[in-house]
């Protein structure tokens, strides 16, 4: 606009991302978005890092309404406009890698040692779980990480959050259900299990599972509350019950408390399976 390139009017042609930084309106209207956004104005020693950068490694658990995570160096005097959330820690060229040829991008083990020390940590599972799935976290690599800043700020909340992690879970409400029922002394379920019958016929994968206890537990989102769905689900929990398998059947809402969700798994634990 200064340089008369564009007029006030066409300026309300695209979405406002933050102060002075505007984005095409064909663009996803989605947290790394907002991130790409942020990284025009950010320093130029600094890097988008923390849970925004994990949407590069395919491990998004941000809304477009979290604040952007920027790791900056120490002594760096820049904290950011509203809607930005500054870290401001050691960072070396090393840490830093570059993505969609502009955006300075925490690498992904930085990136989840920062998950990991700054993120609740039932996000920071969700998080690092979904690297570890996606192939860009290597969870003995990050142990070793983790071991190699034993002393530094939060290191041993990292450590504690290492056992939790398992790049078998598909979905954040699963890392969410399977991080509750640790933290609550439960034993600790199997991600993406395969159920068979007595004769080893294929009976399906599910979310979680306690074989020993033949309880299943499932998570459904929205598209399971498809009609044609409702009833492909219906059938195959039928055949789990034949099997002589229990099913707790989970929605977004469960999660909301989960508490009550862990009291559910604890009750069906103490009951004896079926035996047929």
């Amino acid at each position: 606009m200064a340089e008369g390139l564009l007029t006030r009017k066409q300026l309300g042609l695209y979405r406002r991302l933050l102060h002075n930084v505007y984005a095409d309106p064909s663009l996803p209207d989605d947290h790394r978005t907002r991130a790409r956004g942020v990284a025009l104005v950010m320093p130029r020693d600094a890097a988008i890092g923390g849970r925004s950068a994990a949407a590069w490694f395919r491990a998004d658990v941000s809304s477009r309404t979290d604040p952007v995570v920027v790791v900056a160096p120490r002594g760096c005097t820049w904290d950011g406009p509203r809607g930005v959330r500054v870290h401001k820690a050691d960072l070396t060229p090393d840490d830093v890698t570059l993505h969609d040829d502009v955006v300075r991008v925490t690498t992904a083990l930085r990136t989840a040692w920062d998950v990991a020390t700054l993120e609740p940590t039932m996000t920071a599972v969700s998080i690092l779980d979904a690297m570890v799935r996606e192939g860009h976290l290597d969870d003995r690599v990050f142990a070793a990480e983790v071991a190699g800043r034993r002393g530094q700020w939060r290191s041993t909340r990292a450590s504690e959050l290492l056992p939790l992690v398992d790049g078998r879970s598909q979905s954040p409400p699963e890392s969410r259900v399977r991080v509750a029922c640790a933290r609550a002394g439960l034993p600790t379920p199997v991600p993406q299990f395969v159920v068979v019958d007595e004769d080893g016929r294929w009976l399906g994968q599910v979310d979680l599972a306690w074989p020993e206890a033949k309880l299943i537990v499932e998570y459904e989102g929205a598209y399971h509350f498809d009609d044609l769905q409702i009833v492909k689900d219906d059938e195959r929990y039928l055949r789990f019950r034949a099997a002589g398998w229990r099913v707790i059947r989970l929605s977004s809402l469960d999660l909301h408390d989960l508490d009550a969700v862990v009291a559910r798994i604890r009750a069906a634990l103490a009951v004896e399976p079926s035996t047929r």
